[in-house]
């Protein structure tokens, strides 16, 4: 069995370094790279630290609007599969790398398959939320992280080639949180103790574009008064820098950093605040209160067991929750057991054929 893999942005090389190690114990994968994120701190640093195969293809699409960036992909992508030729078209989660790689196969009639299917913040402002949309209404296997994911697709009528799979992020943080724990040295260059700062990330263009948004975060960082050590997306930093906005002096702004270190700051922080859909995931996975910075979250059962508290950008609601949120007695397992990458690379291979 062939299978092309379509990743392009930082959380899919997460999600694809343990499918990826499962598909190559068994069948041929093409690893197709769209180039969505392409700087080392963004990109290849994972593949090094994950040890992810070297893409087979590079499209090197790089920052562009969303129409534009699609529509490169697209193009870029169907010469891949025309070549190619696999059985299945493999994407992960809601990027336009995502949806151009379905996009692609569905026209070429190549059954896509879609890790993380399911997902939805109702919210359809939000660009990743029509990507996973279109996405699941072409895809004829979705893997769902969550039954909730599995709820939301049944609600929409689609019920066939659905499977709670449990979340493959939970797959390779279980592969590199002691990985982390025994190589990282973050907390010795910033020189900062175990639970004693907060940690911040920031990259949906709904905070970052807006900068009355993106002030009031601030604002907030600041009121709290706490260290807050702050990995700035290159949309954040470009936003802090154009729109002229006051970083605090309790928020230590640094450049991107890889898997093992992002880890690392996560499970010895005393709280995060994120806009981050898998930064949600890893805080409640690692056990980490978490506050998310929008109105809605598509990982509700965070929320739901008191893990995790959605704020917005409402400078009072954040500076409430960092001080009252408080960790719960459980801790439910509620994204699987591990073993959701053995899962997907088995219904692959057992559903090829059943595929119009």
């Amino acid at each position: 069995m062939k299978v092309v893999s379509v990743v392009g942005a930082r959380p899919q090389f997460i999600k694809a370094a343990p499918v990826s190690r499962q598909l190559r114990h068994r069948h041929q994968e093409v690893l197709l790279h769209t180039g969505q994120h392409y700087d080392y701190g963004m990109s290849q640093v994972f593949f090094d630290e994950l040890h992810i195969p070297v893409p087979d293809a590079n499209l090197g699409v790089g920052s562009a609007s969303h129409g534009q960036q699609t529509g490169e992909m697209l193009v870029g992508i169907e010469a891949v599969l025309l070549e190619q030729r696999p059985d299945w078209v493999l994407v992960y989660g809601d990027t336009n790398s995502t949806l151009a790689g379905a996009l692609a196969a569905a026209k070429l009639n190549i059954p896509v398959a879609h890790v993380e299917a399911g997902l939805r913040s109702f919210n359809r402002r939000m660009p990743e939320e029509v990507n996973r949309v279109l996405t699941d209404h072409v895809a004829g296997l979705l893997f769902c992280p969550t039954q909730t994911a599995a709820n939301n697709l049944a609600a929409e009528g689609i019920v066939t080639g659905v499977h709670n799979v449990g979340d493959v992020m939970y797959d390779a943080l279980l592969h590199t949180s002691k990985l982390a724990a025994a190589h990282s040295q973050i907390l010795e260059a910033l020189k900062v103790q175990p639970g004693t700062y907060l940690l911040a990330t920031l990259h949906r263009p709904h905070n970052t574009d807006d900068p009355a948004r993106l002030q009031h975060i601030l604002e907030a960082f600041e009121i709290v008064d706490e260290p807050i050590i702050f990995p700035a997306h290159p949309r954040a930093q470009k936003a802090i820098l154009e729109q002229a906005q006051r970083v605090p002096p309790n928020v230590r702004l640094i450049e991107p950093v890889g898997y093992l270190d992002m880890v690392q700051l996560e499970q010895q922080a005393r709280a995060i605040l994120t806009d981050s859909g898998g930064v949600q995931k890893e805080a409640y996975f690692l056990g980490v209160l978490c506050i998310t910075l929008r109105e809605e979250t598509e990982w509700v059962e965070t929320v739901q067991t008191g893990w995790n508290r959605l704020v917005g950008a409402d400078r009072d609601k954040i500076v409430t929750a960092v001080g009252e949120l408080q960790v719960p007695v459980e801790h439910p397992l509620l994204f699987g057991d591990g073993h959701a990458a053995e899962r997907i690379v088995t219904l692959l291979d057992s559903e090829r054929e059943t595929i119009p």
